[in-house]
């Protein structure tokens, strides 16, 4: 590594321009449910914008839980490479353990917001493909997720964010 760091930099402002031109998804892809502890997890509007970088991608999806109990997202893996799960609070974004699902709320990974960061990619995925990932959780069994990858470009349709509130 080069005492500079520039290269994480600049692969750090290629995800985040990635990150500025994706949305919220459409509530039609990528679903999938987990039941347990009182809590009902569903899982939809998952994708992932093309990465302009080989090696770093970000990904969004949303985390419905219609149940009685708060869950926690603790981690989430993937065969294309490492996983991290980001906050972003007032333009900041960090890496953070777990994040919470309230009973009868939702966790959104979107733009902007709390996503996924995909790191050390074994191969750059392309418009088309999908990733499959597994989000576990503090109280509810894991729930495996294709996530397809749209293009560089692609912006979500605003008809999710109205149905949702988000």
């Amino acid at each position: 590594m080069s005492g500079r760091g520039t290269r994480p930099a600049l692969a750090a402002l290629a995800v985040i321009g990635t990150l500025a031109l994706a949305g919220c998804g459409d509530a039609d892809s990528g679903a999938a449910a987990s039941e347990a502890s009182g809590a009902e997890l569903s899982v939809g509007a998952a994708y992932m914008p093309q990465p302009v970088s080989a090696s770093m991608a970000a990904g969004f999806l949303t985390i419905t839980n219609e149940g009685d109990s708060d869950d926690e997202l603790t981690s989430v893996t993937s065969g294309a490479g490492d996983v991290t799960v980001h906050e972003t609070v007032d333009g900041t974004m960090k890496e953070v353990d777990r994040l919470k699902i309230p009973a009868h709320g939702q966790l959104v990974f979107k733009s902007g917001g709390n996503h996924l960061m995909f790191e050390k990619l074994k191969q750059q995925p392309k418009q088309g493909q999908s990733v499959t990932v597994e989000l576990h959780f503090a109280q509810s069994d894991p729930v495996t997720v294709k996530v397809p990858v749209k293009a560089a470009t692609y912006q979500p349709t605003d008809e999710h964010s109205a149905h949702t509130g988000n």
